[in-house]
């Protein structure tokens, strides 16, 4: 059989002038599935981040995955390739959230992890017994010490990174995030030498785990990094702010070539922290400054990401939070709307209370673009929090704060390599979300 793989874009619809898709990384679930296929097969991978895919005929199972911001391009290139004839499966976390949604543009819909019943939709299409919906649970990563095929990423024009997944899944219950929806509140991790067989045949020495939360487990996160300390590494992560609490495990990530890492703070009010479910956070709370105190000291840049648009956010406090980001000096922020995805306890509050805009199915309606509120706020309207969406955006990524926030000894100017991402990838996310 030949097979394509296709990791979708999000629709030109929704992003208007924003070029969210410039600059993207190398789709790995895509990769670990291409693995799993047996070497008769012949296996394509379609990214239509980098160039736009036009169905065609020819392949007989299109696998596509999903989530909720590609979804309506993925509905789209689902039912072109359907219509020259081909089997379409999708999967991903919008697939496994809204099956019968997704089912209507798909032969098959793969709920919950692939890897598991992903060789059983492959032997299933080549007797011609596919189903009509698999259904995955949440396990181990890459069993066996699976290798991804990340040769079928070779002349593609992805960020010079390379990503490794150690961990799947979350245990916390934040009410905006569909990961542990997803995942059933569960964590699960690989063996430590099957991730350090993998880091070793890696060509680079540029590496992102895309965890979720890389520290959640603290002694399993250790493990890890003393277990690639040896390979001279420079890596980042999504971790949790209480890593700072072990001073251990600090000074392990350094020592192990971590540069920095993507935390959520989400808010600097106490009140919203709570509202979001992240009431963890606001233990002896002062706005981060411990926090930031610690990972300054071990030399960690920060990757900051907030959520604006919650009940207790005012005009005020949106614009209070964008002025903390720069005074700390982040190397990157990001201002994300806060969105709400099917599935999560967030839509089903604002459902209940008849707050949800564009039907509801924000993902799909025509008149929804990025940075476009999908819900009624508390104390703004909805144009009005769309706005200061984009106006955080660009106070953060002006010349001026770009400029105000590199002068960081500890940080941003401690290393040439680190100096030079700092201008990268500001420069990047200054042409791509402003």
């Amino acid at each position: 059989m030949k097979i394509l793989l296709v990791k979708p874009s999000i629709s030109q619809r929704i992003l208007g002038r924003y070029r969210l898709n410039d600059g993207p990384m190398e789709p790995l679930s895509l990769a670990v599935l291409a693995s799993l296929i047996p070497e008769e097969h012949e296996v394509v991978l379609a990214d239509d981040r980098l160039k736009p895919v036009s169905p065609g005929n020819g392949f007989d199972l299109v696998a596509i995955t999903t989530d909720t911001w590609s979804a309506s391009r993925a509905y789209q290139l689902a039912d072109g390739f359907r219509a020259q004839g081909a089997k379409v499966v999708l999967g991903g976390i919008h697939a496994s959230l809204l099956p019968d949604e997704a089912g209507v543009h798909a032969d098959a819909v793969l709920v919950g992890d692939a890897e598991e019943v992903w060789p059983q939709v492959i032997e299933d299409l080549s007797r011609g017994t596919l189903q009509a919906v698999y259904k995955g649970s949440p396990h181990i990563p890459q069993q066996g010490g699976l290798i991804p095929r990340r040769n079928l990423f070779e002349g593609k024009n992805y960020l010079p990174i390379s990503l490794v997944q150690f961990s799947r899944g979350c245990l916390f219950d934040c009410h905006f995030c569909s990961v542990s929806r997803f995942f059933d509140r569960r964590l699960v991790h690989r063996p430590v030498a099957d991730v350090v067989r993998e880091l070793e045949g890696l060509p680079r020495r540029t590496v992102l785990f895309v965890d979720d939360n890389l520290t959640l487990d603290r002694a399993r996160a250790k493990e890890l990094c003393r277990a690639i300390r040896p390979l001279k590494l420079r890596w980042a992560a999504q971790t949790g702010i209480d890593m700072v609490e072990d001073k251990e495990l600090l000074e392990l990530m350094a020592e192990s070539g971590c540069v920095g890492q993507l935390i959520g703070f989400e808010s600097i009010v106490a009140d919203s922290l709570r509202w979001l479910n992240k009431s963890r956070h606001v233990r002896g709370f002062d706005r981060y400054q411990r926090v930031l105190e610690r990972l300054r000291r071990h030399g960690l840049q920060t990757w900051a990401s907030f959520i604006i648009g919650n009940d207790h956010d005012t005009p005020e406090s949106i614009r209070e939070t964008v002025e903390f980001a720069i005074q700390s000096r982040f190397t990157l922020a990001f201002f994300h709307l806060l969105m709400p995805y099917p599935g999560t306890r967030l839509y089903e509050g604002l459902a209940s209370e008849g707050r949800l805009l564009y039907d509801g199915r924000w993902w799909l309606h025509p008149d929804f673009g990025y940075n476009t509120a999908a819900f009624v706020p508390r104390h703004m309207s909805p144009e009005e929090l769309g706005h200061l969406a984009t106006e955080a955006n660009k106070k953060f990524y002006s010349v001026s704060s770009i400029t105000r926030r590199l002068f960081d000894p500890a940080t941003n100017l401690r290393t040439p390599y680190r100096f030079g991402f700092y201008l990268r990838f500001n420069a990047l996310l200054r042409s791509t979300s402003t």
